[in-house]
């Protein structure tokens, strides 16, 4: 979907983070935080989705990504066009409230 030119994009953040200890699990929650605020809907346990008004403002918001990261376990970011996104299939569950409210944002933006 575009609007006045600006093409929206989604950014995946899929991350396997250690919790075994507790600096792990500080380190693990401190990550998942920055998320929520930065504005991610968690779609599953540890995958996060956010939408983003074009390329500049994914550039923007993975270089804020990048410097917060843990230095331990696996973190991986994924950008495709909301289109694509909008043709994810859910084979099992339903969408939760806070995809719902996404979808609706976005087309106030």
């Amino acid at each position: 979907m575009a609007v006045g030119g600006e093409r929206f994009m989604r950014m995946l953040v899929f991350f396997d983070l250690p919790t075994l200890t507790k600096t792990d699990r500080k380190n693990a929650s401190r990550f998942r935080n920055f998320l929520v605020k930065d504005g991610y809907t968690m779609l599953q346990l540890s995958v996060y989705s956010r939408i983003c008004k074009g390329q500049d403002d994914v550039e923007k918001h993975a270089k804020r990504l990048k410097s917060l990261i843990p230095k331990e376990g696996s973190v991986r970011m994924l950008t495709i066009t909301e289109k694509q996104y909008a043709s994810m299939e859910i084979l099992v569950g339903t969408l939760k409230k806070e995809e719902e409210i996404g979808e609706k944002q976005l087309l106030l933006l």
